[in-house]
């Protein structure tokens, strides 16, 4: 099976925002997705009957809208454009009494009582995985960025895994599940994972090896097509990019802003030391693994594994290491500012914590956590 991947400018980039609904007095989830769309749709005379807005989309569950953005050359642009989409939303949204909320998790909702997008890749996607499924209460931000030749494609992606821990750590914002702490800074990330074909990605020596996995996936039944196969991080061959799926989502454009820098940052730097005959360090598969589990466990307090070796650093400490590497790169990217805001999330918490700090501030009451949360969206 031949799959080809898509011309793309290096260093490009795109970002996909999960965005939940939820109702202006009570806190709880609205399953009125299609209903937004629908006002989105007629605000926006100029769409065909049965075409989507460009940059809002359905997603799996009836409370969600996806924002997505176009190509952008800067993550300054990506940011406009999604602080402009929130407003198309918010058109619709604010007379029907619903706010817009974006964190790994909703606080208290009941996952089972989330209705499904009538879509049949939807329904199937339930009927398989049953009550893990069903329990998909979840929502992310996701990082493409574009490369410019195939053979980047697998060893950025590897690449990226190394950092995992990193964009879990500072994206973590899902202490709570159904009205009760989990202990988890991020419940997401093992809940997720649970989804067959989710979770850490194979190494690959080569692309006709990608290839073979594929085609074994699709004759098997395990996916009707590539974009099921729903990796932390993958390569996306009809955009000709590698994204990023690792984060938690995120109730800040500045947070988006500093994810989406790190990402475009570390990708155009391995890009480089492709180009200039160099290679990226593959940690051992249990390595990965355990690094995801402790940055879910324990966010910014986590000791994370740097190598093959076993050496062992702080996450944030060895965040800090990485951003100074990578000043240079941001300069030239023209995300110096949106790169900075990483120490911001370091010094001033991950949503996790905040989340905690509301709750506690409050005896409790995680409908204060969703209030925090829709505030931190107006100031988006």
């Amino acid at each position: 099976m031949q799959i080809d991947f898509a011309d793309s400018r290096q260093s490009t980039l795109g970002v996909e925002w999960e965005v939940a609904l939820v109702d202006h007095e009570s806190g709880d989830l609205r399953s009125v997705a299609q209903q937004v769309l629908e006002g989105i749709h007629a605000a926006h005379g100029g769409l065909d009957p049965d075409e989507e807005h460009p940059h809002v989309k359905q997603e799996l569950l009836l409370n969600t809208v996806e924002i997505v953005t176009g190509v952008c050359e800067t993550v300054s642009e990506a940011k406009t454009q999604l602080h402009e989409n929130l407003g198309v939303i918010r058109e619709v949204t604010d007379p029907l009494g619903i706010d817009l909320y974006s964190a790994g998790s909703h606080p208290f909702a009941s996952p089972k009582l989330q209705p499904v997008t009538d879509q049949e890749r939807y329904a199937k996607l339930i009927d398989r995985t049953q009550w893990w499924g069903q329990q998909m209460v979840i929502y992310g931000v996701h990082v493409h960025v574009g490369l410019d030749r195939r053979e980047k494609a697998l060893p950025v992606v590897d690449g990226l895994i190394n950092y995992q821990p990193h964009f879990q750590a500072l994206s973590a914002s899902s202490p709570f599940w159904g009205g009760e702490d989990t202990g988890y800074a991020s419940h997401r990330a093992l809940m997720f994972q649970q989804l067959p074909t989710a979770g850490l990605p194979y190494h690959f020596e080569t692309w006709s090896q990608f290839e073979g996995y594929v085609a074994d996936m699709l004759h098997t039944g395990v996916i009707d097509d590539i974009s099921e196969i729903r990796w932390d991080v993958r390569p996306v061959p009809r955009f000709g990019t590698v994204e990023m799926r690792i984060c938690d989502g995120l109730s800040s454009l500045q947070d988006i802003g500093a994810i989406a820098a790190l990402t475009q940052c570390l990708v155009d730097d391995m890009s480089t030391t492709l180009d200039h005959g160099g290679s990226i360090d593959v940690m051992p598969p249990w390595h990965r693994t355990e690094n995801k589990w402790r940055a879910a466990r324990y966010g910014m307090d986590a000791i994370i594994i740097l190598n093959a070796a076993g050496d062992e650093m702080l996450v944030t400490d060895h965040l800090m290491r990485e951003l100074n590497r990578l000043e240079p790169v941001a300069r030239k990217l023209g995300c110096s500012d949106e790169l900075a805001d990483v120490e911001r999330i370091i010094r001033g918490g991950a949503g996790y914590q905040w989340q905690r700090k509301i709750a506690a501030a409050n005896s409790g009451d995680l409908r204060a956590v969703v209030k925090d949360n829709i505030a931190r969206m107006h100031i988006a």
